[in-house]
Order: C-alpha cells, then sequence, then structure tokens
C-alpha cells in the first residue's frame, strides 16, 4: 500500500464518506492488492451515488423556494 494514510485512517475516512461495510472492505482489499486503477473507480462510483443524491435534495429545496417565493409574491 502506497498511500500516505494509515489503513485505520482510510477506513474512518470511508465510513465518513459514507460508504457501507462491503463497499470499504472491497476498496481495502483493492488497496492491498496494489489495484489502485479500481480502487479509483470504486471512489468515483460513490462520489456519482453521493452528487446524485445531492442534485435531487437540491431540486426539493428549490420546490420549495420556489412555493414560497409564489406566497410571498401573492401576499404583497
Amino acid at each position: 500500500m502506497n498511500v500516505i494514510e494509515t489503513p485505520k485512517s482510510i477506513i474512518q475516512n470511508l465510513k465518513d464518506a459514507g460508504c457501507d461495510s462491503e463497499t470499504i472492505e472491497q476498496f481495502m482489499a483493492d488497496l492491498q492488492k496494489g489495484k489502485e486503477a479500481s480502487s479509483l473507480k470504486r471512489l468515483a462510483a460513490h462520489r456519482k451515488t453521493l452528487l446524485d443524491a445531492l442534485h435531487r435534495e437540491q431540486k426539493r429545496i428549490d420546490c420549495l423556494d420556489y412555493l414560497v417565493y409564489q406566497m410571498k409574491k401573492a401576499g404583497k
């Protein structure tokens, strides 16, 4: 493993990023086997999942903001 962080800190980082135990185990196995491309691909996939969720939530916030705007506009 040629990563500066310790395995413990990597695992904590993955947990903090919302990775499930299966993803963490697979990531660590890939990393220990020197499969950096596979590790990076796994991180990219999780990042995409998080970004998709963020976009869904942003759309919901936008809907609420629009409703508030319409209500305030109608009340003037």
